[in-house]
């Protein structure tokens, strides 16, 4: 892959996802529905159905959770609106035996790798069967059988993380590659620099995919740095950089693609900059109009993700509005279903809090889980 050397625009200018025309940009989805031949990733029909089917399961999921936040039924949500082919795409690109190390909006890559929707739910609501035990906020989840890493919400720590892992695999020679996900605001972050220069120097199997969504919750790109891209950023580490057009499924699935096979073959670590656009609030704790206009949602709601994949379906015959309602019809009725199940389920018990700790848990500890659960509780507890 080459690195990315796009001159600056201006201070900052360059880095603005809003430039997926630049030349260095591999873009293969065309405005008519078609593929570029020149950087088709040839992916067979049944996979890109599936992939459409599940990115309208993402963006479904992302807007009743917003609903069930404001009813007071969860506590929060940060979803991927307007990013899931950033999300889905570079997911559906990973080899079975490759790990993804998560920022916290990649819940849509958890579950096509086989997080089930019913584990995702009880992690919003953080009932007894909730996968983190519910000793997290919502949307901090983990999958160990999709082999999807734990989220935690400081900035950047699971690039370290992803670096680490991918050295252990180097060193017992295991046939496997680390998918490090961050915004670009994390490319700010001590971890970012620590992550890039470890694994240039040991040439670790890691994919640093880097979602150039536009905002670091209220900072905007031109904020957050000078260089001509992010992509570029891997310059000073000996890491190729490349960049994609985020919004363009089969340019994400192809460079991830490219990229995993590069670093599988021991070519060392690569950059992905995924120019994107967080159609939504940061969080549900966030609101955007507070420091964006209307005007530039607007434009990149032209650019939508997913309305591109459905024009692409329906383009070679693949797709129709029947199709389409029957889809919504089921996803509707999955979610109502996992919903359900999972305000049913009661809340974690309170001595589980020593659980996951220790192998053998101590005598001190037994003795502590001993008092709180024959102890007095304060009244209505």
């Amino acid at each position: 892959m080459a690195v990315q050397t796009t001159p600056p625009k201006g201070p900052g200018a360059a880095a603005s996802p809003v430039h997926t025309d630049d030349p260095d940009v591999i873009r293969v989805l065309r405005e008519d529905g078609s593929l570029d031949p020149a950087f088709d990733p040839h992916i067979d029909v049944d996979t890109v159905v599936a992939i459409y089917k599940h990115l309208v399961l993402v963006r479904t999921l992302d807007e009743r959770l917003v609903t069930l936040q404001r009813q007071g039924r969860i506590g929060f949500h940060i979803g991927s609106l307007g990013e899931e082919a950033a999300v889905v795409g570079s997911a559906a690109a990973a080899r079975p035996q490759d790990w993804l190390f998560p920022c916290y909006r990649e819940f849509g890559a958890a579950l096509y790798r086989g997080m089930t929707l019913q584990a995702y739910m009880n992690n919003m609501f953080g009932n007894a069967e909730d996968p983190a035990r519910g000793r997290q906020m919502p949307d901090h989840y983990t999958c160990r059988a999709a082999k999807f890493g734990s989220i935690s919400s400081p900035i950047g720590t699971q690039i370290t993380q992803a670096v680490g892992f991918a050295w252990a695999a180097k060193i017992k020679k295991d046939d496997l590659v680390t998918l490090a996900y961050f915004g670009e605001g994390a490319t700010s972050s001590a971890e970012f620099h620590n992550g890039m220069n470890f694994a240039g120097v040991f040439k670790t199997p890691t994919v640093f995919f880097c979602r150039n969504n536009g905002w670091a919750i209220s900072v905007p790109v031109e904020r957050q740095t000078a260089s001509a891209s992010f992509a570029v950023k891997g310059v000073a580490y000996g890491i190729p950089g490349v960049r994609c057009d985020g919004n363009d499924l089969f340019a994400v699935y192809k460079c991830t693609r490219d990229a995993i096979t590069h670093v599988a073959n021991g070519k060392g670590p690569i950059l992905i900059e995924a120019m994107t656009y967080r159609l939504s609030g940061h969080s549900t704790s966030d609101d955007p109009k507070a420091y964006r206009k209307d005007v530039e949602v607007e434009q990149w709601k032209k650019r939508d993700p997913i309305a591109r994949v459905h024009k692409h379906l329906v383009t070679r015959g693949l797709w129709d509005d029947d199709k389409q309602r029957l889809l919504d019809a089921q996803i509707d009725s999955q979610i109502k279903d996992a919903v359900a199940a999972a305000e049913k389920v009661p809340l974690p018990a309170l001595e589980t809090m020593f659980d996951d700790v220790y192998a053998e848990p101590p005598w001190h500890l037994q003795e502590q889980r001993a008092a709180l659960v024959n102890g007095p509780r304060a009244k209505g507890h």
